[in-house]
C-alpha cells in the first residue's frame, strides 16, 4: 500500500514511528505537510496538488493534525476522503473532537460518565452555575485548548466569574465550567484506542503542585498493564460514539469510576510507547491493512435505499412482546423483518441464529419494512423536569418587562473592577500559552 502520512513535522517522535511502521510492515510512506497542499475542486474531479504539483495515489491517509491548523487540515483530509482514499480518522471525526463543548453534548446522550460540565454566556449565570454543580472549585477550559493550554483551577465562585470575564471580553474565548474531581487531582488515565480494542494505557502523573498531569507539563508517565474493565468500555465506547478509530481517551479516576475528560483525536506515541514497550505505531499500520481489505460502508444508507424499507434499533424490555422468545418464535421473519445484531451489554452478536432467545436488555439491530419496524420502536418516555428546578413560565413570570425592548433591565460591572485585575496575571499567563501554541517544537506540535 501507499500510505500518506500528514504532518508538519517529519522528525517528531510520532511521525517517524508511524513511517518506520510502514516501511517495516512492507508499504510504501510519504511524509507530507499538511499546509503545503492545495485544494482542487472540479466537476467529477475532486483533487489535491502539493507544493503545485498534482499528487500520486494514496491507499491511505494517516491525518496527524495539530489544533492551531484543525480548519485547514480537516480540509485536506475531507479531500483526501472525497477522491476515495481511507483516512485513519474522518475529517467530521476531527473537527467534531476539536471542540470541548460539542464533544460533550454529543457524549452526553450516552452512558459514558465525565465531570459535571457547563456551558453559560450571561455572566451574571456563573456563580449560581457554580453553586448547582455543587460549589468551587471549579476548572475553566478554553474551548479549543490542548496539552492543558487554557485549563484554570479556580478555587472560589468569584475568582472564576473574574477569569471568565476577562476570557469572555478582552480574550474573546469560550469558556466551559467543569466540576473538579479532587480525589483525582494531578492524576489521569490515558487509553490509547486502535480499531476495536485498547492497544495500551498509561497513567499520568503531575509534579509538585500542578494539577495538569499532562506529560508536556512536567509529568510523569507510567504503564497500566491490565486497564480496569469499565475504563477499557468507557473509552472504547467514547472513541466510537465520536467516530474516531485512533484515539487518546484521557480520563480521571472518579469516586464512583471514569470520567471523561477529552479525547485526542491526534495523540502522541512518545509518552505511551515509551513508558509500556508497546508498539502502538505498528497497531496503527495494521488497522490500516484491515480496513483498506474490507473498507467501511455506510450500511444504513445502503439498506435504506429501497423504499419503504429502513434499519432501526429496538431494546427489549420485560414488557416486549420479544422478550423471552426464541427468534423463529417471533415472527418478524414473515413481518419482513431481519434480526442484523443482538447487543447484550457489551457483547455483540452478528447474524444470530433463529434459535437464540431474546432477553430483557437486549437491543437488536433490524432491517425491514419501515411499518413493522414502527409498530416495534419504542415510544419515547416524557422527561420529567428535576425537582426544585424552575419551569420557563415561572422564570419567564419574573422576569423584568424590559427584556421585552423596553430599557436595559441592568448594566454589567465595568470591566477592569477590582475582581478582575487581582485574577488578571493568572488569565494573562493563560492566555499567552494558548496563543504562543505555534511556537511549541518537537512532540508538543505533534500532540496539537
Amino acid at each position: 500500500m501507499k500510505i500518506a502520512i500528514l504532518s508538519r513535522g517529519r522528525r517528531l517522535y510520532s511521525t517517524r514511528r508511524l513511517h518506520e511502521a510502514a516501511l517495516a510492515r512492507g508499504h510504501k510512506s510519504k511524509v507530507l505537510d499538511t499546509l503545503a497542499f492545495a485544494i482542487d475542486n472540479r466537476e467529477g474531479e475532486p483533487d489535491l496538488t502539493y507544493q503545485g504539483t498534482p499528487i500520486p495515489h494514496f491507499d491511505a491517509v494517516i491525518p496527524r493534525v495539530g489544533a492551531s491548523i484543525t480548519l485547514y487540515g480537516t480540509a485536506v483530509v475531507r479531500q483526501f476522503e472525497q477522491m476515495g482514499v481511507f483516512s485513519v480518522n474522518s475529517s467530521q471525526a476531527i473537527g467534531v473532537s476539536r471542540d470541548k463543548l460539542r464533544s460533550i453534548q454529543i457524549l452526553s446522550r450516552h452512558e459514558i460518565g465525565f465531570p459535571k460540565t457547563a456551558f453559560v454566556h450571561e455572566i451574571d449565570q456563573i456563580i449560581p452555575t457554580i453553586e448547582a454543580m455543587g460549589g468551587p472549585p471549579v476548572v475553566i477550559k478554553l474551548l479549543q485548548g490542548t496539552q492543558g493550554i487554557g485549563v484554570i483551577l479556580a478555587d472560589t465562585a468569584s475568582v472564576a466569574k473574574s477569569i471568565i470575564e476577562v476570557l469572555q471580553g478582552a480574550a474573546n474565548q469560550n469558556v466551559l465550567i467543569q466540576e473538579f474531581v479532587r480525589e483525582s487531582k494531578g492524576r489521569d488515565v490515558r487509553a490509547f484506542v486502535v480499531g476495536n480494542r485498547v492497544v495500551a494505557a498509561m497513567r499520568r502523573i503531575a509534579q509538585g503542585d500542578e494539577f495538569r498531569s499532562n506529560v508536556h507539563r512536567g509529568g510523569r508517565a507510567e504503564a497500566i498493564p491490565k486497564l480496569d474493565p469499565e475504563f477499557e468500555r468507557t473509552a472504547l465506547h467514547a472513541a466510537q460514539v465520536m467516530g474516531l478509530r485512533v484515539a487518546g481517551v484521557d480520563m480521571l479516576e472518579g469516586r464512583d469510576g471514569p470520567k471523561l475528560m477529552e479525547i485526542n483525536s491526534s495523540p502522541g506515541l512518545e509518552a505511551i510507547e515509551r513508558s509500556t514497550g508497546i508498539d502502538v505505531a505498528g497497531s496503527i499500520i495494521e488497522l490500516i491493512e484491515e480496513e483498506v481489505l474490507f473498507p467501511e460502508i455506510d450500511i444504513r444508507q445502503r439498506l435504506t435505499l429501497q423504499s419503504g424499507y429502513g434499519v432501526l434499533e429496538v431494546p427489549v424490555d420485560e414488557r416486549s412482546e420479544l422478550a423471552h422468545k426464541r427468534i423463529e418464535e417471533t415472527g418478524l421473519r414473515e413481518r419482513d423483518v431481519v434480526i442484523l445484531t443482538v447487543h447484550r451489554g457489551s457483547v455483540s452478536i452478528p447474524n444470530p441464529k433463529g434459535s437464540r432467545e431474546l432477553l430483557p436488555g437486549d437491543v437488536l439491530l433490524c432491517f425491514g419494512k419501515t411499518l413493522t419496524l414502527k409498530s416495534l420502536a419504542p415510544r419515547a418516555p416524557r422527561k420529567r423536569r428535576r425537582k426544585g428546578n424552575a419551569s420557563i413560565d415561572e422564570v419567564l413570570e419574573g422576569t423584568p418587562t424590559a427584556l421585552a425592548g423596553d430599557e436595559p433591565v441592568a448594566t454589567l460591572p465595568p470591566f477592569g473592577n477590582a475582581r478582575v485585575g487581582r485574577t488578571a496575571s493568572r488569565v494573562a499567563r493563560a492566555r499567552d500559552d494558548f496563543d504562543d501554541e505555534d511556537a511549541l517544537d518537537g512532540e508538543k506540535e505533534e500532540e496539537r
